[in-house]
């Protein structure tokens, strides 16, 4: 099976002559009717917010587009937070989820008014250390341990991750929050990551529904929200049934009315922080093949590599490839689609049946909206790309530029070798 690109093999030819490959493509249309999907499906909570991970896409541009739908920001370092400041997010449409948390991180997050997700019991205390006081709203991120299990499957292992809190540590972190001026709380969870199944947010929702109203009841707690975070994921593979974002919300309707509504809490807000669902699909990394070896393997080289898309090579990540202009052909070459890092595994994709690349075809890497660029690097002193933005009218826009060597030798400014002039 093959997915379908949202881009024509003309436009990339059009776009290719003004800005070279390789280049991350968004596309406008998609990113604004996705985030228009997840508020509709989530419209029955009066109260619901996106906040968008600003980690997976971390471009102004595109963000803005999902600030137009009413989404906040989800920041968990001190740039990120500089990022929501200069795009005039204010006060509590900023989320701050981080953790092991330099001082000058809780700080700016305190001045902008953000919300403050905390990770650790340990940093109530140092957070009133370092602002002074403890925030009149606050929020505590819940790990409830074990494995995390749908229709006897493991889908994660929430008992071997670094985040948030025990059971017993989130009651008393939200009585010593109450004892120290906390008025309003919130709690959050992540307990899976990428799911393609409807099922996944039920089940949180329902894990942290109960948690909350034991919480109420034991605290005393005045609970405004409940944040499901991301975890709902997207299909990757060809032939993947997508989620079905209408009817995941509807499944968490059931289980609000079910758990919170009875308890008294029918006005608590949901709030959702998906960065892969909301952009992985609206984002490729367009690559023209340069190369072709012929050893023990067939490869194709390519003009990207893994400073573009890590993914591949650091989880052993599948993202389908898509030969412009032969999509009708038969997929009966089997190659290895690498780039030029002095690393083995900075490959695309191995063993991949596709139809005969010839020197100079342009290919479409998938699903590189969420977690593509943002987690790029420098290694072999190569360069990030340019990252462009296809706008709904047909034009397109360039949303961040290429670097430059002299971008990847700025931070030698102090010295005499590197000094301009």
């Amino acid at each position: 099976m093959e997915k379908k690109p949202f881009v024509t093999l003309e436009k990339l030819k059009e776009i290719n002559e003004t800005y070279p490959t390789p280049y991350h493509l968004y596309d406008e249309k998609g990113i604004r009717e996705n985030a228009e999907r997840l508020n509709k499906a989530f419209a029955w909570n009066k109260g619901f917010r996106e906040y968008f991970a600003v980690k997976a896409t971390p471009n102004p541009f595109i963000i803005d587009i999902l600030k137009k739908t009413g989404s906040g920001a989800d920041c968990s370092s001190l740039t990120e937070l500089m990022m929501a400041k200069a795009m005039k997010f204010e006060g509590e449409k900023i989320m701050f989820s981080s953790n092991d948390t330099p001082p000058e991180e809780f700080k700016l997050a305190d001045e902008l008014g953000a919300i403050i997700n905390l990770d650790d019991f340990t940093h109530i205390d140092f957070l009133e250390k370092t602002i002074g006081h403890i925030p009149e709203t606050i929020s505590c991120r819940y790990n409830p341990g074990g494995l995390f299990k749908i229709s006897n499957d493991i889908m994660d292992n929430p008992g071997d991750s670094k985040y948030g809190m025990t059971t017993e540590q989130l009651f008393e972190a939200f009585k010593v929050l109450k004892a120290k001026g906390a008025k309003y709380f919130g709690i959050h969870a992540f307990l899976a990551s990428n799911t393609v199944t409807n099922e996944y947010y039920p089940m949180l929702a329902k894990i942290l529904f109960e948690v909350a109203v034991k919480l109420k009841e034991e605290t005393g707690a005045d609970i405004r929200f409940i944040n499901l975070s991301g975890g709902v994921g997207i299909p990757y593979r060809p032939g993947q049934e997508p989620n079905d974002i209408f009817a995941i919300g509807e499944g968490v309707r059931k289980v609000y009315e079910e758990v919170l509504v009875p308890a008294g809490m029918g006005e608590v807000a949901l709030y959702t922080e998906l960065g892969r669902y909301m952009l992985g699909p609206y984002g490729c990394l367009v690559t023209t093949a340069i190369h072709e070896k012929h050893t023990h393997k067939e490869y194709i080289g390519v003009d990207a590599c893994a400073v573009n898309l890590m993914r591949p090579a650091m989880y052993g990540a599948y993202h389908h490839i898509t030969v412009m202009g032969k999509e009708d052909r038969p997929c009966d070459h089997k190659y290895d689609v690498a780039g030029s890092l002095c690393e083995n595994n900075d490959k695309f994709a191995i063993d991949r049946m596709l139809p005969k690349v010839d020197i100079g075809d342009i290919l479409v890497i998938h699903d590189t909206g969420a977690h593509g660029f943002s987690m790029g690097y420098n290694y072999n002193g190569k360069l990030k790309s340019a990252e462009l933005l296809l706008k709904e009218d047909g034009s397109v826009q360039m949303i961040r530029r290429a670097e430059t060597p002299e971008d990847y030798f700025a931070t030698f400014d102090f010295c005499d070798m590197f000094k301009k002039g």
